[in-house]
């Protein structure tokens, strides 16, 4: 079915009993053309990608658990393009774009909201690097306005802008970043996926990669032998895990981030706010909640819970920052699994294996990057050459030394990152 207003008005009217489910449940079949192992945004746009960029709709996505429950329903809901190096740049000004377009596209609605996103900074330094990044943003043909003091009160009157060890300089604003509904990113992939045939095999966990001669010839799993030709691994925080099926040690550390949700609020916050010294972002859901986080946790693991002590670093930098929402009651919190990389940058490439490709390493920039990763990792499962978007993006790397992509300028070690 597709979704207008009409047919939301006409079942709002008769108690919503004429929706039907949004995706099958298939069970697998023996054979595909293609494999993406990871149910999450990256997997499902990926699959979405091939059937409607490339043709492909003899593909499963297999998901050890439910569609969505992990890494794309366990984060801040944060939509930018405010990348400073080649490479991560005109990546994630295609995603932006991709982003701006997704509803239509999907016919589904992921409450893209373009609220705005604002970096402050609070030294001379800061400043200097921030209008490098700016007039970078500018060259690659996206938005951004360096603020002065002034400029930030009167968009954000809230904040302590006299902190003595944190005084506000200004800020980078970013007017079209924002948020989006991580839930309905997943809901709407996958329903956009399934509508053009592929199958969503839930409760289906990968155990074992079969090779043969070089070449990928398909999956063991919980639920039976499948083969096929192609073979993606996207699975977030479990890719060193996965890879080691096929006898691959790759160059990524998991660690978890945490998140929390506040009660609902009137609305208080209008932008996303990124705190330059505390490694704090905040912004407001449309129910009202604020969503905000920092750090990761700073130890490998493959927990989604965190622990107190971050939890209160978090805490400490969101009162450091903007002491009005001390009162706010934190209702929940949550850990996603985050897949570092050692230059804080992103891998999109073939593997040794001949058809097992490899999508991996999103750091802090997983949930952003969801329509461009998928549809880079599309067409190079498709086509066997890189996107244009993703042509920096290569495992070797790490191995060469050419080409890495410090964003940060913090050095190449995963704990940086």
């Amino acid at each position: 079915m597709r979704f207008s207003a009409l047919r939301v008005l006409k079942e709002g009217l008769t108690g919503n009993k004429g929706w039907g489910p949004h995706w099958r449940d298939p069970e697998p079949k023996p054979e595909y053309d293609a494999i993406i192992i990871g149910g999450g945004g990256h997997g499902l746009s990926t699959a979405y990608y091939l059937a409607k960029n490339h043709g492909m709709t003899n593909i499963a996505v297999l998901e050890k658990g439910y569609i969505g429950g992990g890494n794309v329903g366990r984060n801040t809901t944060i939509v930018r393009a405010n990348y400073f190096l080649p490479g991560n740049q005109e990546f994630y000004s295609h995603s932006l774009k991709l982003w701006e377009d997704l509803e239509i596209d999907l016919n589904y609605n992921v409450m893209h909201s373009q609220r705005g996103l604002i970096n402050l900074f609070h030294s001379d330094g800061q400043r200097d690097a921030f209008a490098r990044r700016g007039n970078a943003m500018i060259n690659q043909g996206d938005d951004a306005i360096l603020l002065d003091r002034e400029g930030v009160r009167e968009m954000l009157p809230y904040l302590d802008f006299d902190n003595i060890r944190f005084p506000i300089y200004g800020g980078l604003y970013h007017p079209r970043g924002g948020t989006a509904r991580h839930d309905a990113v997943a809901w709407g992939y996958a329903r956009g996926a399934d509508q053009r045939g592929v199958d969503l095999i839930q409760n289906c966990e990968v155990t074992g990669i079969d090779i043969e001669n070089g070449q990928v010839i398909g999956v063991q799993t919980t639920r039976g032998a499948i083969k096929a030709r192609k073979v993606g691994m996207v699975v977030a925080g479990r890719s060193s895990q996965v890879a080691a099926m096929a006898g691959m040690q790759i160059p990524i550390e998991s660690t978890v981030l945490q998140a929390f949700v506040t009660e609902g609020l009137k609305p208080v916050i209008d932008h996303v706010i990124s705190f330059g010294m505390g490694h704090f972002y905040i912004s407001q859901s449309d129910k009202g909640g604020l969503v905000f986080g920092g750090d990761v946790d700073f130890y490998a693991t493959y927990s989604q819970r965190g622990n107190l002590p971050m939890m209160e670093h978090v805490m400490e930098a969101g009162m450091t920052l903007m002491p009005m929402i001390g009162k706010a009651k934190v209702l929940r919190s949550w850990g996603g699994i985050m897949d570092m990389s050692p230059d804080g940058s992103p891998v999109i490439d073939k593997t040794h294996i001949d058809g097992l490709f490899l999508n991996c390493g999103w750091n802090y920039g997983g949930f952003k990057a969801v329509p461009a990763s998928g549809w880079s990792m599309a067409h190079l499962m498709a086509t066997g050459n890189h996107s244009e978007y993703a042509s920096k993006f290569l495992l070797d790397r790490f191995r060469s030394g050419y080409g890495l992509m410090d964003e940060e300028g913090t050095g190449s070690q995963h704990n940086l990152h």
